[in-house]
This record gives structure tokens, sequence and C-alpha cells, in this order.
């Protein structure tokens, strides 16, 4: 399977160039037969990707060791399913994985891009194959994931400990699809601009693309944080991580493009800001993966360090040169149809969304390339760490929540005082009145304060539009609440759905919050002995070491330390936290040992025990206790946020939609607005 392997990928190279020089010489043009050709091509791209993706699989599952990646990422005792993931857990087979799936988006794009734009869509598929092509070329040239050993070892080295967990089969592909999806929304970007279709059909073409892209990016960094926070065992869900940092970049512009849009839609404004931001957000999905496979920043989640980077710093340099040399092009043909005409209005606060949004991720890419940067000036690398991000972002973040608020509520164009009154009146009263109550109960933190205030800020905008859009569908149609509320949202689902995000975003800010107030200690317990700690709620834990116990499961030597807790004197159960020592199908060690934490979820907080270790052998135990506050609403949060973007993005039409016409529908969001148009 090798040889068909390695035979697809030098397949997939020869067709991708002949696409990419067929698409960018521009012979297609005027010429069915040679655009259907170029079309073509990305099919035939696409299917030897999909080959070569099947005999890595084949060669995984069968336990090739002979195959170098296969030895070095699964054994024969590696559970079947993380043997099936193993297809990515590396960076030559993340290398294919891209590679495959981009193919697959191009293709998907191809077939379901309406005809109006066949005039973009073999540029579409020359950017696209493009960088199929590049990733072709670094798997031949210098990452091959087929690349055979001298010898056949008896087992492989297996899979990391950290990998082994059912987050890592689920979140690496959530945040290859936001990345790799970018791609797509980029290349319609180039095709618009090199056919000089400037006008908002290339904005609409990609809608929905940029949405799937944004979503993909959402859940797989959310997936990561919880991955972070059950397995690397240090009690926390972000620590502004390299390569964490380096996901979040293209999800903060992209989110900024998926605001700004909807200004140039409506009002002609920002086209060259944001053709800018889909560019930007390319590029910087380019920069996440170098700097995942470069080596050169240290990072938990980063691959070792390696020529591939070059290959990825070069392509970054040349596709960053060619986009903005592109741009700059075409940079009179994009002059805005009006201007921003006040402060207070509609435009003004995505405007100011916007600035925040970039804000915030120049000094996410600032502090992750600080390190770099000092040692090319200074000789010495020096690490920036949270205190400095989260000094920076933390206000930031929190101008940018009051910002989720503002937004819906001022008219487009200018806002008058008598508007203004009237729409900021509830939710500025919701925001007081949840402050005053964090005051009472005695929270005096700062940030905390804010982040929560300005949650009640936002959620009575949201209540507040949902509310008067449901009264309006009932003043005209005498319906019932439940029924008025399903039409309205199934009527204006992107509206209605970009609310349920909002809501989602404070949902995030409240969780953020909440570790604010953790409590930690440490101890080391003898059998029987307890100690007591107070959580923020006014609660007591009483936790008491029961013993050590070892065992031998899978492809691991477990030695699991069990706790008794009780709750304000009531019993809450057991909870057991590991250390793992991973072995081979031969029982000797194949990594460090590894740490599983025990974990007591709830509503209002998690109780979060690590077992260190034992003292000198016996069942004297070394403890680390963590109470950290509102976490389940971070993960319930990531929910309401797919929910709401899948709301966004599904298909008009269905039961629901029945009702009134498009018309009247425009009038309930008149309605909706009170006046704010």
């Amino acid at each position: 399977m090798t040889l068909l392997g390695q035979f697809a990928l030098w397949a997939a190279l020869l067709l991708g160039l002949w696409c990419v020089a067929i698409s960018f010489s521009g012979r297609w043009q005027g010429r069915p037969e040679l655009s259907a050709t170029v079309v073509r091509s990305v099919y035939a791209v696409c299917g030897a990707l999909v080959v070569a993706s099947i005999s890595l699989w084949v060669g995984l599952i069968n336990h090739d060791f002979n195959i170098e990646y296969v030895a070095a990422y699964t054994s024969r005792n590696l559970p079947s399913y993380y043997t099936f993931s193993a297809f990515w857990a590396g960076q030559k087979g993340s290398l294919l994985f891209w590679a495959v799936v981009l193919s697959l988006f191009a293709s998907a794009a191809q077939l379901l891009t309406p005809r109006r734009y066949a005039d973009l869509m073999p540029h579409v598929a020359g950017v696209t194959t493009a960088v199929v092509v590049f990733f072709v070329c670094v798997m031949l040239f210098a990452a091959n994931p087929f690349e055979r050993l001298g010898f056949t070892p008896a087992d492989g080295r297996g899979l990391n400990p950290q990998l082994q967990n059912v987050g890592m089969v689920i979140h690496p592909p959530m945040l290859y699809l936001g990345y790799i999806s970018i791609t797509i929304p980029f290349a319609f970007a180039v095709a618009a601009l090199l056919s000089r279709r400037l006008d908002t059909g290339w904005i609409h073409a990609i809608r929905k693309w940029t949405l799937v892209s944004w979503l993909f990016l959402a859940v797989g960094i959310t997936l990561g944080m919880w991955w972070a926070y059950v397995e690397l065992g240090w009690g926390g869900y972000w620590a502004w991580d390299p390569v964490e940092n380096a996901s979040l970049l293209p999800w903060l512009t992209m989110t900024a493009f998926l605001h700004s849009v909807m200004i140039q839609e409506k009002r002609g404004m920002l086209k060259r800001w944001n053709l800018g931001l889909i560019v930007g957000t390319f590029l910087l999905s380019i920069f996440g993966t170098f700097i995942t496979r470069s080596g050169v920043i240290a990072s938990v989640h980063s691959f070792t360090q390696s020529n591939v980077g070059y290959f990825f710093l070069g392509f970054l340099a040349v596709a960053g040169v060619l986009s903005f040399t592109l741009l700059y092009t075409r940079w009179p043909a994009l002059e805005a149809e009006v201007r921003l005409e006040s402060i207070l209005s509609r435009e003004a606060a995505f405007l100011f969304n916007n600035l925040l949004f970039v804000g915030i991720a120049f000094s996410v890419l600032w502090g992750t390339l600080f390190p770099i940067l000092s040692e090319l000036v200074r000789g010495t690398k020096i690490t920036v760490g949270p205190p400095f991000f989260n000094r920076v972002n933390v206000p930031l973040g929190l101008l940018l929540l009051a910002l989720t608020g503002v937004g819906p509520l001022i008219a487009w164009r200018k806002a008058s005082a008598a508007n203004l009154k009237r729409q900021f009146i509830g939710p500025v009263s919701t925001g007081v009145v949840t402050l005053a109550v964090l005051l009472a109960l005695g929270a005096r933190d700062f940030y905390a304060l804010m982040a929560l205030s300005l949650a009640g800020f936002v959620a009575g905008t949201i209540v507040q539009e949902f509310y008067r859009g449901v009264r309006a569908r009932r003043r005209m149609h005498a319906e019932s609440a439940p029924v008025a509320f399903g039409r309205l949202v199934a009527r204006n689902r992107r509206r209605y759905g970009g609310y349920v995000v909002h809501l989602a975003v404070l949902i995030y800010f409240v969780a953020f919050s909440g570790m604010a107030f953790r409590r930690e200690m440490e101890a080391t317990l003898k059998p029987g002995e307890s100690v007591e700690l107070a959580s923020p709620f006014g609660h007591t834990y009483r936790l008491t070491h029961m013993g050590i116990s070892q065992y031998e499961t899978l492809n691991r030597i477990v030695s699991a330390a069990t706790v008794s807790v009780t709750k304000d004197g009531k019993p809450a159960g057991l909870i057991i936290s590991e250390k793992r020592q991973h072995v081979d199908s031969f029982k000797r060690p194949t990594f460090e040992p590894s740490t599983e934490v025990g974990i007591r979820s709830g509503l209002q907080e998690d109780l979060y025990i690590v077992f260190a270790g034992s003292v000198q052998g016996t069942e004297e135990a070394v403890y680390r206790f963590n109470i950290n506050p509102l976490v389940w609403w971070l993960w319930f949060g990531g929910f309401v946020l797919a929910f709401g973007a899948v709301l966004t993005m599904w298909p008009g039409g269905g039961p629901l939609a029945t009702g009134p016409t498009r018309a009247q529908a425009g009038y309930e969001v008149t309605l909706v607005g009170a006046g704010a148009k």
C-alpha cells in the first residue's frame, strides 16, 4: 500500500500543477472545454489524495511497522480508535490529512457554488489547488508519510499518552477543518480580485463557507480547552500557549470579518478592509501551521523541530506578498460607496468592534512572536507569559463584550437621542442590577465584576431583541408566544442565530470570570487522613485519602489514588486520580508517566484533584486540590455557540417558516428595532 500511496501523491502533484497552470494562465477564458478541464482536475487531485489517505490508514490498522510513521505513532496494544486517530497525531500524517480535506472542500466548492459565480470558479480552483500542491510538495520532499524503515520493528512506540484522550480524537480534526476551510473564502477573494468582480457577489458566495470555517475553529478551540483541562493536570484550560494562540488568531480576524461584512452588504463600506481581513485570516492559518510544525517555539502542542517549518515560512512569505500586491493593484476599485455619517451608528459600533478584534489579534501575535524576535535581535530568547496577555487582552475583551450588547441597539446611519434612551434603558438597568447583586454578595474582583455586569447588560440586549420581535409578530398575526417565537426565528435565522452566538459569548465570559475565585491547596496524606477546602460559594469540602491501588489495563500500568469527598458534611462520592505508565506489547515503558485528573463537575464549581505521586512507594499520596468555579458553563457555552452558528447557516423553509410574507418579515424587523430604522 505504501507504493500506491506514494504513486497517489505524485499523481496529485502532477494533476495539481496542470490545474494551477491552466487556471492562472487564463487560457480557459472563452473556452468552456478548458474551463471544465480545470474543474475536473480538482476532482482528480481529490481522488488521488483519497487513495493516499486510505493507503496510510491501511498501514496503521494493519500495524505495518516498516512504515516509519506507523512505527512512531502506533503499537499493537493501542486501542483501535486511537490507531485510527493516529492518522493526524503526527506531523506527516497531519499534512496528508490537511491536503485531502482541502481537496474535498475544493471539490465541494466547485459542486455547490451556484452557476451565477461560474466565472470565478476556475480562479477558485487554481487557488485551492495551489495550496494543495504546496502540501503535497512538503510531503514528497520533506515529510513523507510513506517513508519506510531499513528494518521492521516487532512493535511500534505507540501514541503519546497525552493524545490518548477522546478529546484528541475530535479536537485536532475540528481545528484542522477550521484552518483548512479558510482557504475557500480566501480563494473566492483572490478570484474576485483577479476577475475584477468586486461587488458583493463573492461575499454571498462565501457566506456559509466563512461560517463553517468560523464554527469549526470555535469548536476546535473549545475542545482544545477541554482537553487541556482534563488531561494536562495544571488546573486551568487556557495558558496562552503559542499553539493555543495560533489557533485563536484566525478565529479573531474571521469574527471581525463576519461583523464588518454586514456593513459592506448594507452600506457598501469597508470593501478594502474585508478583503484584507480574509487575506490576513488565511495567512494566520498558515502561520499557525508554521508555529505547530517548525518547532521554533516550545509548546506542549507542537511537533519537534524540523525543516518543514522552512517550507511553511517560505509559503507564508510568497502568499503574503502575492495577495497584498494583488489587493494593492485593485485598491482604486474598492472605494467605499458612502461615508460614515455618525459616531453614534451601527456602522461605527461594528467598526470599533473590528478594531478591538484586530487589536487583540495583534497583541496575541506580538506576544507569540516576541521570543523569536528577541532571540534574533538580542541572541536571547525571552518568553512572554500569561501576565502580559492578561494585562492587555482582558480590558480589550471587556470592551468587546460591551460592544456585543451595544451593536444591536444602535440604528444604522445615525441614532437619535430618543432612540438611544428607548433602546438602552432596559439592558443598562439589567447590567446595573447585576453589579449591585454581585457587590451585595461580597464579590470584589474588579475584572470579574466588570465581566459579569457586562454579561448582564448583553443578556438584557438579547432578551429585549427577542421580546420585541415576538411582540411584533403577536401584534400582526395574533399568534401565541411560542408560535410567534418559532416563526420569528425561522424567518430571520441569520439575525437571531447571531443573537444566540452572542449569548454563547456572554456565557464564555461568565465562565472565564469564575477563575478569579478559584481555590487551591496541596497536601500529603496517609490513608484515612483528611483536609478541608472551602469553596467561594460557601461550601466546605472534606477530602479523605482512601489509599492507592495498582493494576494493569490495555496499554498501561495504573496507580490509582482514591479520595472520599463530603460536601457540607454530606457524602459526595469518590474521586479517583491516576498515574499512568504506558507500555508496549512487551511491557516495556514507552513514555514518561502521565497523570489522569479526577474531576467532580457541577453547575457552580468543579472539584479538581491531581494525584502527584506516592511517597517512596508507600500508600502516602501527594495531592493538589482545586476548586474551579463556573467551568461547566464554558463547555455549555460551546454547545450554545454551535447551535447559534448552525441556526444562522440553516437553509430557509420548513413548517416554522410559514406565515408572514417577505415584506411582513421586513416590517417585523423594523418593529424590533423600535424606530432604529
